[in-house]
């Protein structure tokens, strides 16, 4: 699953590609991906235009010219592809069956009136789109809370959501309502970096933890950021090229090898929060 860094870069590579371009057919060929009707889905759509496209934790928001929005979750294995002659830009997963489109998995399809398109690919259907309108938008944004990595998101507001909660480290770095944006990759990722076990009760972490957690996720997901993403099975950027963060990985799928720090343990990999979580158990306590 694309995780904040992921969705942010594809933020910005169709950024350049799709702006104020008339929508001028809108193929819909799964129903159960929109949250809206079918038809007022491409009655909504249809001579309209994107003005700028924006984004909380890994929910696309494309502000419409109607002043309504259009909301995008790529969930496990969504895909954005934009295509206009040779121009192709993919964000999401790298699944292909041919180097055409439309595939059988492009699910949505917008043509602009350049002759341009923009595909929603998506081979399991857990992913959505749904237009709303700024009540709508207003409401989809407060499902979330403040951002890993923004300018605005300070200590202070960290250590205070910590200390309010109970429960599991890990699980509450992945509650998207608490902190936006934080997937499984980067929450091992800044747990090691932070040298805390995800496993870790929130009520037992010191103010010197808290204050190394914090730095820990604010300089991880802009390096990610910076890096365009993380790549294993399914993730390209927008110039369907691999992130490259995964040069910087420290435990993430690296299952019983030497840690990379320490070179004293091998790294561990349980299931915590129902998802597969890796530590080094010299380096994090």
């Amino acid at each position: 699953m694309p995780e904040l860094p992921e969705v942010e870069t594809i933020r910005r590579g169709l950024s350049d590609k799709i702006l104020n371009k008339e929508i001028i057919n809108i193929e819909v060929k799964k129903a159960n991906l929109l949250r809206n009707s079918s038809a007022s889905f491409k009655a909504s759509l249809h001579k309209n235009s994107i003005l700028s496209i924006d984004r909380i934790g890994k929910l696309l928001i494309l502000n419409l010219a109607d002043n309504n929005f259009l909301l995008i979750h790529l969930k496990m294995t969504g895909q954005l592809i934009y295509l206009f002659k040779d121009d192709l830009v993919v964000g999401g997963h790298k699944y292909f069956l041919s180097n055409t489109f439309p595939n059988k998995y492009s699910y949505v399809i917008f043509t602009f009136i350049d002759g341009s398109a923009l595909f929603f690919n998506d081979m399991r259907q857990f992913g959505y789109l749904h237009i709303v309108d700024k009540a709508g938008h207003e409401k989809a944004r407060a499902k979330f809370g403040p951002e890993a990595g923004a300018k605005d998101f300070t200590l202070k507001q960290f250590k205070a959501i910590i200390r309010a909660k109970r429960g599991v480290l890990k699980a509450l770095l992945l509650n998207q309502q608490i902190i936006a944006g934080i997937g499984n990759i980067y929450a091992d990722e800044i747990c090691f970096r932070a040298k805390i076990l995800p496993y870790r009760i929130v009520d037992s972490l010191t103010d010197s933890e808290l204050n190394r957690l914090y730095q820990s996720m604010q300089y991880i997901i802009k390096k990610a950021i910076a890096k365009k993403g993380t790549t294993f099975k399914d993730y390209r950027d927008t110039d369907n090229q691999p992130g490259n963060f995964v040069k910087y990985l420290k435990v993430y799928g690296r299952k019983d090898k030497p840690c990379l720090v320490c070179k004293q343990a091998k790294i561990k990999k349980i299931k915590l929060a129902g998802r597969g979580t890796h530590f080094c158990p010299h380096c994090q306590k």
